[in-house]
């Protein structure tokens, strides 16, 4: 209730701004707070079927549901509509252009659809904007909100208390202009929970026949995991609905129901509703899709089998399930994590939209501005056509704050179109960068750079590293451990077993740094890695990934796989393991130039692309080996050669490096006169830190 009190807008609950409808989402996203805590941060593994609702019910932002239904229902209205006032009643709607579409499509006709309704916040801002529209049309909105309820709005849910609070809102809505809504009798809405159909009775299965019996069975097997598979649930052909639920319908079933055959009925009744739903096209579908990429084994192996291409995350499947789910022509509307527009994962999922859909208009929304999802949001708009007009993209990464923060920030590009963070590209661009990015913000220059430069895994070779299993038991300081037990001099994995040692320098990665540093760790390969090449868990499961071992101890490139600031890279000299987190290049021939390529990327330009191949905290190898070189008549290989040697300098000036000798403070005294200050700085650490002690005597 403190939640409910702190921290809910007072507007949420005010009736006269619809308030009622936020109130309704916020209170069931507070209802689920401890299941989902427990569904995603305690256990840690993969979701179960059970947990699913509470894991990815996550109530949507107001003004997000403003944008996602003004730039597709909306939008879609005004292509046919192009004289219709409705334009000036949505606030959300970005700057582009409105196209012209000849149609004689009826408005009780049109239907959306959010298939992962949750509380139902989507579809009741729908109905406001359909009540608009039948306004415009001549319509008492007595008869309007009937007519919207029962044949333009549909939703479907997986969570049955969600399903509830949905059906309840609508209801409201409805009865708000027409008092005959609650008379269940004369008003059915097209709002569904899904139910699954293992609990229908063999006899029934057995009773079954006629010429569309299997097709019957065939759906009852497809709904049998329904609570979890939800909208995702693919038909592999074309169903007759009419008929099957006269199939049904016609049934005989026993007033003594011993064998529950009017219960199996009923279940399969409303299954084949729901059927019909899913596999109807739409002119508008929109929704916020549940992020869940810890599948439990039925869930992975289903998404896998049907949905291979786009089985990185949940979210992923509904981007592809929903624009294919509207008609050509129509619009599909999300909110999801914004990793899809950049990352490996889901590379084919952004080849396929910008190949055979239009990226319509999107906002990119600054990494921590919804807190409740704990990861990086965009929201966006498909159409289902082939690429043609430029799309609208706003770009918030530079605004620090929340959702309201976000939403101002929309309103003033709306306002003035001309503002600095509004874009219009078009995105036949992307296809020009290597990995199809939704780089919306490339300009002409840098796209034609990608175009004529050289990928840099032509000129190094990118590679992951070590993978340990637990770096609990295999790394250390290089201070913890005996100076005599270190091996810093290996070049190869040969030099490394030969030298007898167990200690060999370790390359995690680190703070920002250029140029050279974060020399830290030292890694347990004795024997050639023996203990972590056999490092399994209690059933037998080698739990370590000793990857790429031909060039472990090799000179290199080196980056830290986060990068939440600035990107930094490094010199390495030879000698040390890297791993999977202390990314790395090494030479493709022998002639490679490594100081010149390392002078290239810390320039403030390779930090801006970047940001454009993958603005996320984690940059990949794979984007790494997608920057484009060019190459220069400018040698900068001896300026990297004194910006290698001070920063080494710098690095071995202090106590935390192995080649430190004396704290540069001390370097203006003569030698007779430092024993006295030796003795002193010893005195001044005696206890804090006693491997100082060693350190300033010059004892590795």
């Amino acid at each position: 209730m403190q939640h409910l009190i702190n921290d809910i807008d007072e507007a949420d609950f005010d009736v006269t701004r619809g308030g009622q409808v936020e109130i309704i989402g916020w209170l069931y996203q507070y209802y689920n707070t401890e299941p989902h805590d427990y569904a995603v941060n305690i256990t840690g593994g993969a979701v179960t079927k059970n947990e699913i609702p509470a894991a990815t019910q996550l109530f949507t932002t107001d003004w997000v549901v403003r944008y996602m239904v003004d730039n597709s229902l909306g939008k879609y209205w005004l292509e046919r509509h192009p004289n219709s006032d409705l334009k000036s009643n949505l606030d959300y709607l970005l700057p582009g252009e409105i196209q012209t579409v000849d149609s004689s499509e009826n408005l009780e006709d049109m239907r959306l659809i959010d298939n992962a309704m949750g509380s139902g916040h989507i579809l009741v801002y729908a109905f406001d904007v359909f009540m608009k529209m039948y306004a415009e049309q001549g319509y008492s909105s007595r008869d309007a909100a009937l007519s919207i309820v029962q044949n333009n709005l549909y939703g479907l849910e997986i969570d049955k208390r969600a399903y509830q609070l949905a059906y309840f809102a609508l209801m409201m809505k409805a009865r708000q202009y027409n008092r005959r809504a609650l008379q269940p009798e004369k008003v059915k809405l097209n709002v569904h929970v899904f139910e699954d159909t293992d609990t229908v009775s063999p006899e029934f299965l057995d009773a079954l026949s006629g010429e569309y019996a299997d097709d019957i069975k065939q759906i009852i097997e497809l709904f049998s995991n329904a609570r979890e598979l939800g909208s995702i649930i693919k038909f592999d052909k074309t169903f007759n609905w009419t008929k099957l639920r006269e199939n049904v319908e016609d049934m005989h079933t026993d007033a003594l129901d011993i064998f529950g055959m009017n219960q199996s009925k009923k279940i399969v009744l409303k299954v084949l509703t729901i059927g019909e739903i899913m596999s109807t096209k739409y002119d508008v579908a929109v929704t916020n899709p549940p992020y869940l990429n810890k599948f439990d084994p039925d869930m992975k192996k289903y998404v896998k089998k049907n949905y291979a291409d786009y089985s990185g995350d949940l979210f992923s499947v509904f981007i592809f399930n929903n624009i294919n789910l509207v008609k050509i022509g129509g619009y599909a509307a999300y909110m999801t994590p914004f990793v899809w527009m950049f990352i490996k994962t889901y590379e084919k999922l952004r080849n396929y939209l910008v190949a055979n859909k239009e990226i319509s208009s999107l906002i990119q929304m600054e990494y921590s501005a919804f807190e409740e999802a704990t990861v990086p949001i965009n929201t966006f708009v498909l159409k289902n056509v082939t690429n043609g007009s430029n799309g609208t993209y706003i770009k918030l990464s530079a605004f620090k704050g929340g959702m309201n923060v976000q939403r101002d920030k929309v309103l003033e590009a709306i306002a003035n179109p001309d503002i600095d963070y509004l874009y219009r590209t078009n995105q036949a661009n992307f296809k020009k960068i290597p990995g199809s990015p939704i780089a919306y913000w490339a300009s002409e220059n840098l796209i034609h750079d990608f175009e004529v430069g050289k990928r840099m895994e032509n000129v190094v070779v990118p590679k992951v590293g070590l993978q340990t299993g637990d770096n609990k038991i295999f790394l250390r300081f290089w201070y913890e451990v005996g100076n005599q037990n270190i091996c810093y001099s290996a070049n190869t994995i040969s030099e490394s077993t030969l030298s007898g040692k167990k200690w060999f320098p370790y390359n995690k990665g680190g703070s920002y740094r250029k140029w050279f540093g974060n020399y830290d760790y030292v890694v347990n390969w004795k024997q050639n890695g023996k203990e972590i090449r056999n490092f399994t868990d209690n059933a037998g499961k080698l739990r370590s990934r000793p990857q790429n071992t031909d060039y472990y101890f090799q000179e290199s490139i080196t980056w830290s796989d986060i990068t939440s600031g600035d990107f930094s890279a490094r010199y390495r000299a030879p000698g040390s393991i890297f791993d999977v987190v202390g990314k790395s290049a090494f030479k493709l021939e022998k002639q490679t130039d490594l100081l010149s390529l390392l002078g290239l990327l810390n320039a403030k330009v390779t930090n801006y692309i970047f940001k454009i191949l993958n603005p996320t905290i984690h940059l990949q190898t794979g984007n790494f080996a997608n920057f484009p070189v060019i190459n220069s008549k400018i040698s900068v290989y001896k300026q990297v050669q004194v910006a290698i040697e001070i920063t080494q300098n710098d690095w071995n000036s202090f106590e935390k490096s192995w080649d430190f000798i004396r704290h540069p403070l001390l370097s203006h005294i003569a030698d007779d006169n430092l024993s006295i200050w030796y003795y002193s700085v010893v005195l001044t650490n005696l206890g804090a830190k006693n491997v100082l002690i060693f350190r300033l005597w010059g004892v590795k």
